[in-house]
């Protein structure tokens, strides 16, 4: 007997390869999914804590372990830590080690959907495509992580869902949830739903980013919305930052203090934070503190840097008066190299130096022990929140102000080698006494190595970083 065959269903298989082929012109992959076989986990998930339950800085270390037969994209994963917002309070967290780089990790904060007696917020911990995958077997090694609230009050642990205060080496955790392709995979989440047994995650579009805005930040870039928890965060130091308590001027020698730097909520408010100066004094030496936080290696040479940058035209407290400089610059870290190099923006509120102000001075030097420099001076209050651009390019270096150029400079005063990035605060001198305190801060800093920007086109790009979770990001060649 004849069997027949079926006849092909012609019609399906033109959907799919009209559908295949409409998802590669749009640039779009599809990115297939998977559970292992049974009941076994696709992923695990282990954690330890170094934090007691009362602490300013909660430290959860997470580690996920690819528990399946199969090799998994870490882009596709995501891991949420569940946890109580004291008091509604706004909290912010960043990554302080991890072998994969924490410009790979991405993090998000958000309340959660349906609140439970132990989580009303969770954060999200996602991987971007140059953190790699994970082969059968293979681990992450250990995310460190820190969580803390905005305001720096005390946090209390022992009522958040994904906390234990037992787990000081590493545990296996189900109260740390994973998450493949947006599939439940690993924990029980604070409502009590875990993975359902056999459920497999569906093939799902990802589209190709061909630009920078929204997709993975390119070779040469240094980005940092400043999520810091204080001066003193582990972090700074990973992150390549210093917080300066040396002797040296300028303005009053020796009274550069740590105490001046903090990490409040940033220019939008919420979560966001920014970087605070806040220089003060009584008006004696003594009394004076002073702010300055930079970079901790020569890392600008050409490019455009970008920064959104509060200044003051009036003190917070006290007194108005002092001859207060308020800088946003890169420095050559020696200050007697024979390629000296800086590039300046300093805002003098009230003047100084024999000026009246306020006065923004734009300044490009090439020589500072024998004053070889060019500069342009405005007469004009610029209190309030601006985006400070710097970009040299081609031997020639031009200052911008909100989109606006404001100066450039030729090739004589062009970078001749790489450059601290700085920002600061100080007094040039201490005209009467009375305690009195300034603030500057920076919401956010970025920096494109070798090419020109502009200012918007930079503001687009961090705002982009910044939404999809990424706090820093640092592509810089490490030499």
């Amino acid at each position: 007997m004849t069997r027949r065959r079926p006849t092909p269903r012609r019609g399906r298989r033109t959907l799919v390869i009209l559908l295949a082929v409409g998802l590669i012109a749009t640039g779009a992959v599809l990115s297939f999914r998977w559970r292992s076989a049974g009941s076994d986990p696709v992923l695990t998930v282990r954690y330890r804590t170094d934090a007691p339950a009362a602490t300013d800085v909660a430290h959860p270390w997470l580690e996920v372990i690819n528990t399946s037969d199969r090799t998994v994209d870490l882009r596709d994963v995501t891991l949420r830590y569940h946890y109580t917002a004291d008091g509604g309070a706004a909290y912010g967290a960043n990554c302080v080690q991890t072998a994969l780089r924490c410009s790979n990790i991405t993090l998000k904060i958000a309340a959660a959907k349906t609140r439970a007696p132990k989580a009303d917020h969770y954060l999200q911990i996602g991987f971007t495509g140059s953190a790699g995958s994970l082969e059968p077997g293979g681990t992450s090694q250990g995310i460190g992580l820190q969580l803390y609230r905005v305001d720096h009050r005390q946090m209390e642990q022992a009522n958040d869902h994904s906390f234990n205060a037992e787990d000081t080496t590493y545990q296996e955790s189900e109260r740390v949830t994973a998450y493949l392709g947006g599939t439940h995979v690993w924990g029980e989440e604070p409502d009590g739903e875990t993975p359902t047994a056999g459920k497999s995650p569906t093939a799902v579009p990802r589209t190709s980013a061909s630009g920078h805005a929204g997709g993975e930040p390119p070779a040469g870039v240094l980005f940092d919305d400043f999520a810091y928890s204080g001066p003193g965060d582990p972090a700074l130091t990973s992150h390549g930052w210093e917080v300066r308590e040396s002797e040296g001027g300028p303005g009053i020698k020796g009274t550069w203090s740590s105490k001046a730097i903090s990490f409040p909520a940033g220019e939008a408010g919420g979560s966001g934070q920014a970087l605070r100066l806040e220089a003060g004094t009584d008006g004696t030496e003594e009394g004076t503190r002073q702010a300055e936080f930079h970079s901790s290696r020569p890392v600008f040479l050409t490019g455009t840097l970008v920064a959104r940058v509060y200044l003051s035209d009036k003190p917070v407290s006290g007194k108005d008066g002092d001859h207060i400089a308020q800088s946003f610059f890169a420095i050559s870290p020696d200050h007697e190299s024979t390629k000296y190099s800086e590039l300046d923006y300093e805002y003098l509120p009230n003047g100084g130096w024999g000026r009246y102000g306020p006065l923004l001075d734009t300044t490009s030097w090439r020589d500072a022990g024998r004053g070889d420099r060019v500069t342009r001076s405005r007469n004009q209050k610029f209190g309030g929140w601006h985006t400070l651009a710097v970009t040299a390019v081609g031997g020639t270096t031009t200052y911008s102000v909100d989109g606006q150029q404001v100066f450039t400079s030729g090739s004589r005063h062009f970078p001749r080698e790489r450059m601290n990035i700085d920002v600061s605060s100080w007094f040039i001198d201490l005209p009467f006494k009375g305690s009195r305190s300034w603030e500057m801060k920076v919401d956010w800093l970025y920096y494109r190595s070798g090419e020109a920007m502009s200012a918007q086109d930079a503001e687009g790009a961090a705002a982009a970083l910044a939404a999809g979770g990424t706090h820093y990001v640092n592509t810089l060649p490490t030499e």
